[in-house]
């Protein structure tokens, strides 16, 4: 069974910077994708970014020049920086890996608090 276990998260007000991590307990060449998922209070889960096995990576509009997502195979981590943060990006902050064959794990999630 994989376990990812992300950290990072915390309390900051609008427009500071929060980093999170996630780390993998299989190498990260094993997975196709990883990335990160988010779950705002009262909505559905929605997609952050994704980083494909090889360095390719895709945002969700409303993140893209604020989020940046990297990914190291060799450590086994993914992270997520988040800039200017706003009071809606408050939110559950979810890790996944998804193996070619469409196995997904998924963190226990980290809490991102932003206040306005």
């Amino acid at each position: 069974q994989v376990q990812l276990v992300e950290s990072g998260g915390g309390l900051v007000q609008s427009g500071e910077f929060l980093r999170l991590f996630c780390a993998a307990s299989r190498s990260g060449f094993s997975f196709e994708t990883m990335g990160w998922y988010r779950q705002a209070p009262g909505k559905e889960r929605e997609m952050v970014a994704v980083a494909y096995r090889y360095g390719s990576r895709n945002y969700t509009d409303s993140m893209k020049g604020r989020f940046t997502m990297s990914r190291d195979n060799v450590k086994n981590m993914v992270y997520l920086e988040m800039n200017n943060l706003k009071f809606e990006d408050t939110a559950v902050y979810f890790c996944y890996a998804e193996e070619l064959s469409h196995t997904t794990y998924w963190g226990q999630g980290a809490q991102v608090t932003v206040s306005s």
